[in-house]
């Protein structure tokens, strides 16, 4: 007697949900699945913040890329852990090229952001930015007319 598959038919399953569902309903789950490849802390204080990713398996840290907008940081690059000789049967740590944005509770500075990779993860500390209210002396300079004559 054969042993019993239940799940011998899931890939028809699966076409048949994507279309019942549509892309529309998968797109929700999105945040969700992005937020497994690669797991982020948010932290801040009065004035700053600390953005720590997991990133196992970066070989050379010029792999990730980061992006400051006022009030958002975008991080993109690549976890490749490199096995050789296995076969993966079980995939708990994700692979592969990443893409996060974060929305932040207030606006940084992008001539002040500090980056680091260690043991295995990335701390990036952003600070605020404060827009100052004091005032300050603009001086005019002269221009070049000289009289021709």
């Amino acid at each position: 007697m054969m042993p019993f598959n239940q799940f011998k038919n899931m890939g028809d399953w699966r076409k048949q949900w994507d279309q019942f569902f549509g892309d529309e309903f998968w797109n929700g789950f999105e945040p969700y699945f992005e937020n497994m490849q690669t797991q982020t802390n948010l932290y801040k204080k009065e004035n700053e913040l600390l953005c720590v990713m997991c990133l196992p398996g970066l070989v050379n840290p010029e792999q990730v890329q980061l992006f400051v907008r006022p009030q958002q940081l975008e991080v993109k690059g690549q976890i490749n852990l490199n096995i050789q000789g296995y076969e993966l049967i079980e995939e708990g740590i994700a692979q592969g090229e990443f893409q996060r944005t974060f929305e932040l509770p207030f606006p940084v500075r992008d001539d002040k952001v500090d980056a680091t990779y260690e043991n295995g993860l990335l701390l990036i500390q952003l600070h605020r930015h404060i827009i100052s209210d004091t005032k300050r002396q603009i001086y005019v300079r002269g221009g070049a007319n000289k009289e021709k004559g």
